[in-house]
């Protein structure tokens, strides 16, 4: 199969390499090294949200710069090697659209064996701590609702539901619950109403081009997490400076879930609604988008989140996020360097 693809990659490149029109959608020198980077093998692809989360890792002893970058769609494809693995870097930028078009481009271009996604995030699972490392086993984006009109409830059919394109087998969030100095009533309503969470619309490469599959909790790799739960003792960075220093020793943690959505979550409310709806730890912008592309595209994936704040706030530390964030980057850095390094030897 990977002999396939990498014969599949060249013929691609060399198909591109005859175009060397000025209005080529690849221009000319692009494809020649995209082409030069592809003939060197399989990469494992290292999709970062911010240069604030990628500056520690380009820096880290154990990363070795090829000095060889491809710039394209407004994206720089950074080379090198962890472990004495190939791996490519890239930075997204904010949110699942920015995730999504980075991590599609990363793989339509290269020949891609793996994705490991790291970042902070924040944290629902009052369990954990600002610091821990959490790399869970399933990943949903939970910001696609479908907005149920005022009066209806949750015995009536969504709009479009028998269509197949809603569902209510998900859950919901009720608006109402949540409604402060209420009047003594025996029930309470509000405008807002209900919110349904959607599994979102996929079309894997291995199916049938558009027919459509749902996929709400997308799992990483089974072999890559079985790797991650050996990293589970990892020695982690627990102050920012001699003055700032967290109360509880972070730790590396494999989770059972965690979510995305194009919301930054500050909000106490919302938090524990999510937690005790769908069991989540990490809250971020971006792994759902990465997972459900690489779903999709039928590559390994794993996502590994160091958590900077508890959303909404309540923790016994400092809640700034800014606070902790440059630990819970350095952290999560640890945590990736060293998950290379084991699968390396697998």
């Amino acid at each position: 199969m990977l002999a396939m693809r990498v014969a599949l990659m060249m013929l691609l490149a060399l198909m591109m390499l005859k175009d060397h029109q000025a209005n080529s959608a690849v221009p000319a020198h692009t494809q020649k090294l995209i082409h030069e980077a592809n003939s060197n093998g399989s990469y494992l692809g290292l999709v970062i949200p911010n240069l604030f989360e990628m500056n520690p890792l380009l820096q880290h002893p154990n990363y070795t710069s090829s000095n060889f970058t491809i710039d394209f769609a407004g994206r720089r494809f950074r080379f090198g090697t962890i472990a004495e693995k190939r791996v490519i870097l890239v930075m997204t930028g904010l949110s699942m659209i920015n995730a999504g078009i980075t991590t599609q481009l990363l793989l339509a271009l290269f020949n891609i064996e793996g994705v490991v996604h790291y970042g902070i995030a924040g944290n629902a699972n009052p369990s954990l701590n600002i610091g821990d490392v959490t790399i869970p086993q399933y990943w949903a984006h939970t910001a696609l609702w479908n907005w149920q009109r005022h009066g209806d409830g949750p015995e009536d059919e969504l709009a479009l539901e028998s269509d197949g394109d809603y569902t209510r087998d998900i859950g919901y969030l009720r608006f109402a619950n949540y409604t402060v100095n209420k009047t003594v009533r025996k029930s309470s309503d509000n405008l807002l109403n209900n919110v349904w969470y959607q599994p979102e619309e996929v079309f894997p490469v291995y199916g049938t081009p558009e027919n459509r599959e749902h996929a709400f909790w997308v799992p990483v790799n089974s072999s890559y997490f079985n790797i991650s739960k050996s990293l589970e003792g990892l020695k982690l960075e627990g102050c920012v400076n001699a003055t700032t220093c967290l109360s509880e020793t972070p730790k590396v943690v494999t989770v059972y879930r965690g979510t995305s959505g194009g919301i930054y979550l500050d909000n106490a409310a919302y938090r524990s609604f999510l937690y005790g709806q769908f069991n989540v730890s990490p809250v971020d912008m971006e792994s759902a988008s990465v997972a459900l592309i690489c779903l999709q595209q039928n590559i390994p994936f794993i996502a590994i989140r160091a958590l900077s704040d508890l959303a909404g706030g309540g923790s016994a530390e400092s809640n700034e996020a800014s606070t902790f964030t440059s630990l819970a980057a350095d952290n999560s850095v640890t945590v990736v360097i060293a998950f290379i390094q084991q699968l390396s030897t697998k």
